[in-house]
């Protein structure tokens, strides 16, 4: 099953940190914190304007991005979890 997004929507995986601290100590999962960057899986099509024109998002499939600590929805996808947001929500893109 494939899930395309609507609007200004996007999907992404979350990208897991590592479970240990710098000085070797491992952080249980029900401790962790969730991680705020994400990999985008899907986009939407984009936004529409008050004339009716579609614009599109800034974000595309690929893209490592930082969001914020209760944005989205969590969902499961084929097994996998996974978040749907707005754009709006993303606070940035990685660059490497």
């Amino acid at each position: 099953m494939k899930f395309r997004p609507l609007h200004d929507r996007v999907v992404l995986r979350r990208i897991e940190d590592d479970s240990k601290t710098a000085g070797g100590i491992i952080i249980p999962d029900t401790a962790a914190e969730k991680p705020q960057q994400g990999e985008i899986v899907a986009v939407g099509p984009g936004a529409h304007d008050d004339d009716g024109n579609v614009t599109a998002l800034d974000v595309e499939t690929g893209d490592k991005v930082l969001f914020g600590k209760w944005s989205g929805t969590e969902v499961k996808i084929e097994g996998e979890d996974l978040l749907i947001m707005k754009e709006s929500d993303i606070m940035g893109v990685l660059v490497a």
